[in-house]
């Protein structure tokens, strides 16, 4: 995930200070643009404004500051001259404003990602209450600038870039509720800090006293555990710590979230964040997409479930056709590579996961971000900074800090310093990590010099995909030999199709989480899922789209979409599954780039200047240009297709449609009628459901044998 400037809390913009000469004592000249303001002009070339009371004293001011000889002509940015209606529309004077704009910026929001970074990185209420006020002063700073711009007549420019630049300082998302209601926009940021804490603390504890966080502990008991009652413990106890806490504060979150989309003409903030893509038909484009990879998810699916039933029982399944959501080796069943031993379709060949290898050749996490940096700079991309190495956090600390362990890149626009935040474990799934989190990085590197406006993605969706792209090079047994961490690469179909498994249980499955998760969340704001209906509409969505169903019963009492980091971490989501579609994309025009012939799943760009360059092409446009366009520039394509996944796939997709012959895979739309409360689930292992069992009969043995030897005596 990258960590762009949060869209509501986590940064300090610090307004008008003192420091690097920003302020000199000399007296200002006043350049006068509208009847409504007066911009003030420093030595330093920092602007404000002042707003006169009234028209009356706006007239008197000007006449007695025309007499003294202080005010000249001019507009917006400081240009002295002669004033003429027409020069709020003189682009020259636009541009040196928005470059006096990117200069501060820069100093802005360097020190407010800063503030947001020390709370991430040690969640104390000193360092919760600097953020919740730096939130305060980057609305501020938010509201000033798309004020300044609002006094050129931008929408009339001529030139596209400019106006494209003024198109995003004037769309200051939530800051824009700071101006209407200041109490409400704090409001909004401490809900905002107080769901994020509770989520990054959450812990559950066995019967004996042993406690788990999600990094390490509760993940790895997730991918490892073939306990199905365990499993469903651990899946229960997980969202009665995190999101059960939080729904009311969810509520009131989306409630301020529309409020601030509303001050910006949106009709909700979901209308908000579909914006960002530039695209009237977007909402279509998705369902389009899903459509045509849906065939594929459904064939997945039902081998997996399948299999799942000859190690856990088919009487743990319902009869709809669901799988229960606790069996899939990840805590949200988004991703289920964990699986891939047990759904591994030809297990006599060698396995792709070299997690075993790792820990064998005990590699340290060092050495993990460094075989990702090595494939970046093979292809001609940049190396880390000395800075990324010195100030990121890519363990743990072992210091006692609460920290936000969910992976995120940083960018703290200075360009120079970037980071990684990361829980990191020695496994294949977490070199994967390093490397879509490194990627974020790389795209910050490669925009560094544009405005600052323009250092984001084409799309959200790109930004996600980058590091993904090369992670598919990474992944392929030839690359895995190549860099000594796989012994032999067997060149038959069986290996290529034990190897797709591998890919399709972590893309695959991936496909209908990532699109549903904002399906639910822009019903929430668009008013189709009240309060009361949030977690019903939650596991509607699941049963309907993923086919995975909750292992026990769930009530409105219960809240599980805030059992997942994006949700009070406040991440629009469909960047994900537009990122699956895209990153195909680029890889299959990588490869043509990089001459590679035979099957897409085998390409590995290791080593290709000419894909890094075309790459790099790309990456370097950040924001500045529509999204399709930069889509063309590295695949020769405007349009998002899934026909590169379609490609990729191909061989297991022919594959599972001849294991599925005959069998049904689908599943019913409505989850499966339980009646089992969660609130009867204990922690317990199949050791003590044992002990449990033998304490029972003799108890009961107990209570029989007692009364019979009563009676006995009595008797006597």
């Amino acid at each position: 995930m990258y960590h762009p400037r949060p869209l509501y809390f986590g940064l300090v913009r610090t307004r008008h200070s003192k420091r690097a000469g920003l302020f000199q004592s000399s007296v200002p000249k006043l350049n006068l643009t509208q009847s409504r303001f007066i911009w003030l002009e420093f030595p330093a070339r920092v602007l404000c404004f002042c707003k006169p009371r009234t028209m009356l004293f706006n007239a008197l001011a000007l006449c007695v500051l025309c007499y003294a000889g202080i005010v000249q002509g001019g507009g917006p940015g400081g240009v002295a001259g002669e004033f003429h209606s027409h020069d709020v529309a003189n682009e020259n004077r636009a541009q040196q404003w928005l470059n006096e704009y990117n200069t501060r910026a820069q100093v802005e929001y360097y020190n407010s990602v800063s503030a947001s970074w020390n709370y991430n990185t040690n969640l104390t209420t000193e360092n919760k209450e600097k953020s919740l006020a730096a939130a305060t002063v980057e609305a501020a700073f938010d509201n000033e600038a798309a004020e300044n711009a609002s006094t050129f007549a931008w929408q009339n420019f001529t030139d596209q870039n400019l106006l494209r630049q003024f198109r995003k300082v004037s769309d200051i998302g939530s800051a824009a509720l700071a101006k209407i209601d200041p109490d409400k926009y704090k409001q909004l940021n401490q809900i905002l800090a107080d769901m994020e804490e509770i989520y990054s603390k959450g812990k559950i504890c066995k019967v004996d006293g042993t406690c788990l966080s999600l990094e390490p502990g509760i993940t790895r008991l997730l991918a490892k555990s073939r306990d199905y009652d365990e499993l469903l413990w651990a899946w229960v106890a997980w969202r009665d710590a995190t999101g059960k806490k939080m729904k009311a504060q969810y509520a009131q979150f989306a409630g301020l979230a529309n409020e601030a989309a509303r001050a910006n003409h949106y009709a909700d903030a979901g209308a908000y964040w579909r914006s960002w893509y530039d695209t009237d038909d977007f909402r279509q484009q998705l369902e389009r997409l899903y459509d045509e990879l849906k065939p594929l998810y459904l064939n997945l699916h039902a081998y997996v479930k399948r299999k799942l039933k000859t190690v856990y029982g088919a009487e743990k399944f319902p009869s709809t056709g669901h799988i229960p959501a606790h069996l899939l080796g990840n805590m949200w069943a988004q991703s289920w590579i964990n699986l891939n031993e047990i759904m591994q379709p030809f297990p006599g060949k060698p396995s792709v996961d070299i997690t075993p290898t790792l820990k064998a050749k005990n590699y340290t996490v060092r050495q993990l971000f460094n075989i990702s940096e090595e494939f970046f700079t093979s292809l001609g991309l940049f190396p880390m900074p000395d800075l990324f190495w010195e100030k990121s956090m890519l363990t743990k600390p072992t210091d006692g800090r609460e920290v936000v362990c969910h992976a995120s890149a940083w960018d703290f626009y200075n360009q120079k310093d970037f980071r990684i935040k990361m829980c990191t474990d020695i496994t294949m799934e977490d070199l994967v990590t390093i490397h879509h989190e490194m990627g974020h990085i790389q795209y910050y590197l490669q925009y560094r010099n544009l405005s600052v406006l323009y250092r984001g993605g084409a799309n959200p969706g790109f930004h996600e995909a980058v590091g993904d792209v090369l992670a598919l090079s990474v992944t392929t047994p030839k690359h895995l030999k190549e860099i000594g961490l796989l012994d032999k690469v067997e060149n038959d179909y069986e290996s290529d199709i034990n190897f797709l498994m591998s890919q399709a249980l972590d893309k695959i499955s991936f496909l209908p989480f990532g699109y549903l998760m904002d399906q639910w969340r822009w019903g929430v704001f668009d008013g189709t899922t009240p309060m009361n209906k949030y977690n019903t509409d939650w596991w509607k969505l699941r049963c309907k789209y993923q086919g995975v169903s909750p292992p026990v019963k769930r009530t409105e009492d219960d809240f599980d979409p805030g059992a997942k980091y994006h949700i009070p971490g406040n991440t629009p989501y469909i960047r994900y599954f537009v990122s699956q579609v895209v990153q195909l994309q680029f890889h299959s025009s990588l490869c043509k780039a990089a001459n590679h012939t035979g099957p897409l799943y085998k390409c590995d760009i290791y080593r290709s200047a000419a894909a890094g360059k075309l790459l790099s092409d790309m990456l370097k446009l950040g924001s500045s240009k529509p999204w399709p366009y930069a889509l063309e520039k590295i695949t020769g394509s405007r349009d998002m297709n899934a026909s590169a996944i379609i490609e990729y796939f191909l061989p297991l997709i022919d594959w599972l449609k001849e294991q599925n012959r005959g069998q049904t895979i689908t599943w019913d739309d409505a989850c499966p009628d339980l009646n089992v409360p969660s609130s009867t689930m204990n922690p317990v292992s199949a050791a003590s459901r044992i002990l449990h069992s033998n304490f029972c009969v003799i108890v009961l043995l107990i209570l029989y044998y007692i009364p019979v030897q009563l009676f006995t005596l009595l008797k006597v």
